[in-house]
């Protein structure tokens, strides 16, 4: 198995390609619920020292007014990415009123969905999008849904390192066409090994029993006030997180074989009708409930652990984006939020994610067929609510296998792709990283959601008083830590800067909502204010 590999990687190497895997570019997006001393749910807004959540480009919030998300820009190694996350929480944890941010993916105590308050970016008919959008969301799915917070690595190839794959290659299509297609070869890979991802770095094995309110989870109780699997690795991955369970019979799945067909998809969701959602209705007493009643309201409403990405325009649709520009990078979206770690990830993580992304693309990705799509599917939960399990056999071309074995597959697979990795960025982080995770494939026992159960079981606490104790020590971890004069002085000026930009967005906004989301859905047609 993966014996194309090595040649494939060879022959990247000797067209010079290997001279750029230094100038990929990496991003890093976290989101973390903001508390109140007691773990529950924050009731404030979003604190205004930190900025307008519209236009800071840094800090803004994800479905809640208590969710906070951290962005980093598309820096150029792993180590200034999450030094900019660091740098992002030094910033926040000082200006937070005696709140914490919560250190698991999975969220605090929930009396109810009354006590979620749905994140508000002002009265800007943009603002006014993203709020609907919210709305609609919990309708749709529910709002504890959306309170489970992630982890976004967002990677690029260089423009060079494409130029000279590219030239290797001999191909007869344009440049951008070349580049989306590896791309996208590079994603049905990565969804084909993804179940590998919640198994190394899953952190989200227990949660607490609020979160399901009076439904039944179908889990097992780890105490009165805990539920668990006992060989989960990432509940937030499993079919309670946030998924399109229903995509099948609502008439959509996205098709990763090329980008025409993957837009093709989305852009029949966006504007097909869904009975369901019709029953919601769009308007209620002149107030919208939700963007729309089709199948998706926008493409981020389709879950995908994996995306592919361009950057928009202002008001741009990102199917748009992608149809006129091509792919621009990768989000992987499968990272649950690491309790033991002040940052929710670390660096061994991501040099594993990084030679995760040229091993994917090196290696052999024919299209993915509707029995390997079930597969697919079907593996991501098996690992996500089973990983642990010595006895679990995943699905593989029709045949089943040991998630140890072909995890161990992988390992060796990559190993030559770490150390090519290693040779182009002078450094043995990468094999060190392949090194330093073997453990965990050859015993579960080591894995981040083993060592939470355990760490849970040995000073007999629940999840709530586990990632509450967690919680309380990144507080007092950030709050010792220095911030940079000039970074301080930066992310200062941005979050004056997006308070002045959102007061011109909201000053220059002269269409109607209505317009406005008329243009924005059929931009052909758009009409000038």
């Amino acid at each position: 198995m993966y014996s194309e590999v090595e040649q494939n990687l060879r022959a990247l190497l000797e067209s010079g390609a290997d001279k750029f895997l230094q100038t990929s570019l990496i991003g890093i997006e976290k989101e973390s619920l903001r508390v109140n001393s007691e773990g529950k749910i924050s009731q404030t807004i979003h604190p205004q020292a930190l900025g307008s959540a519209l236009t800071n480009p840094s800090i803004t919030t994800d479905y809640s007014e208590a969710l906070i998300e951290f962005i980093s820009p598309p820096l150029e190694s792993i180590r200034k990415a999450l030094g900019y996350i660091e740098d992002l929480h030094k910033f926040t944890y000082k200006r937070l009123d005696n709140e914490l941010l919560w250190a698991t993916s999975m969220p605090c105590i929930v009396k109810d969905e009354s006590n979620i308050p749905i994140a508000q970016y002002g009265r800007s008919n943009l603002g006014k999008m993203k709020t609907v959008y919210r709305e609609g969301l919990g309708h749709r799915y529910g709002k504890v849904m959306q309170l489970i917070a992630g982890i976004h690595f967002n990677y690029s190839y260089s423009d060079s390192f494409w130029q000279s794959y590219y030239q290797m290659a001999g191909e007869s299509t344009e440049l951008q066409e070349f580049i989306n297609e590896k791309y996208f070869s590079l994603i049905r890979n990565l969804l084909r090994v993804g179940w590998i991802i919640p198994y190394l770095f899953g952190a989200s094995p227990a949660v607490c029993k609020s979160f399901f309110g009076q439904s039944n989870s179908g889990l097992s109780s780890f105490d009165d006030k805990t539920y668990f699997e006992p060989y989960a690795t990432s509940l937030r991955m499993s079919d309670i997180g946030y998924q399109n369970n229903e995509e099948n019979e609502k008439g959509i799945k996205a098709c990763y074989d090329n980008l025409e067909e993957y837009v093709a998809n989305l852009k029949f969701a966006i504007e097909t009708p869904c009975p369901e959602y019709q029953r919601v209705g769009v308007k209620k007493n002149g107030e919208y409930l939700q963007l729309n009643a089709n199948i998706l309201q926008i493409e981020n409403e389709y879950y995908s652990t994996v995306r592919p990405k361009q950057i928009t325009e202002p008001n741009e649709q990102p199917i748009n984006a992608l149809k006129k520009r091509g792919v621009k990078y990768i989000e992987l979206r499968s990272l649950d939020i690491n309790a033991f770690d002040p940052f929710g990830v670390n660096e061994k993580q991501l040099y594993f994610l990084e030679a995760l992304m040229l091993f994917c693309l090196v290696a052999d990705s024919p299209y993915i067929n509707p029995d390997e799509r079930e597969e697919i599917d079907k593996n991501e939960m098996l690992a996500a609510l089973q990983g642990r399990d010595p006895e679990l056999k995943l699905m593989r071309n029709g045949k089943n296998i040991s998630l140890q074995d072909w995890a161990l597959q992988v390992f060796e697979a990559m190993l030559p792709v770490c150390k090519a990795l290693d040779l182009a960025n002078a450094t043995s982080n990468y094999t060190a990283a392949l090194d330093h995770l073997m453990p965990r494939v050859k015993d579960p026992d080591k894995t981040p959601s083993a060592r939470m159960i355990a760490e849970m079981r040995e000073r007999g606490e629940g999840f709530y008083a586990f990632a509450k104790k967690m919680s309380v020590q990144h507080n007092n971890y950030f709050k010792q830590l220095a911030l940079n004069k000039e970074t301080g002085e930066l992310l200062q000026h941005q979050v004056n800067e997006s308070l002045s930009k959102l007061k011109e967005i909201e000053e220059n906004d002269h269409l109607s909502f209505d317009e406005f989301l008329d243009n924005y859905f059929n931009p052909g047609k758009a009409k000038t204010s």
